[in-house]
């Protein structure tokens, strides 16, 4: 399936999702793919937010896009990569049978699957600014990232569907 149908699916079963990835067989070159994605389009959804900080400060714009740059397509990746590390050995530790990659693939196919809530956050950031629908957005988007990411490992570590 086209990643695009692969996300839709994932928010009506993302233990299916994983299960279909992971029949895939592993691909690192595929789990980097879907991080940096991931990370680009989280840039992405920055940029109305960094836009109206901006002009509401004065500061330069073209700084504060460089600063995102570097935080989110450079060092983001490094930081999910621990912590896909992290919830292996947790994993593992408690009975999982599951491996680092599967592991990677849960939080990275979490992450991309749930960009679109990352999008609609930065444009609520964007638009409205600071408030409660930012907070609800936001709320949002770590609810379905927490859901999808754990529903995951519990697809790869344990194999119940």
């Amino acid at each position: 399936m086209a990643v695009t149908s692969d996300i839709l699916a994932t928010y009506r079963g993302p233990r299916k999702v994983i299960a279909r990835l992971l029949n895939m067989g592993p691909r690192e070159d595929r789990l980097l793919a879907f991080l940096m994605g991931a990370c680009v389009l989280m840039f992405i959804a920055q940029m109305p937010r960094l836009a109206r900080e901006a002009y509401l400060t004065g500061q330069e714009l073209n700084m504060l896009l460089g600063g995102a740059l570097l935080g989110i397509v450079f060092i983001a990746p490094l930081a999910l990569y621990t912590l896909a590390w992290l919830s292996h050995l947790a994993l593992r530790s408690l009975g999982g049978q599951g491996d680092g990659y599967q592991s990677r693939l849960a939080l990275f196919w979490a992450f991309l699957a749930a960009t679109p809530l990352l999008l609609l956050n930065g444009l609520v950031a964007g638009f409205i600014g600071s408030g409660s629908a930012l907070v609800a957005v936001g709320v949002l988007w770590s609810f379905v990232f927490l859901w999808f990411w754990i529903s995951g490992l519990f697809q790869a570590y344990w194999g119940k569907t």
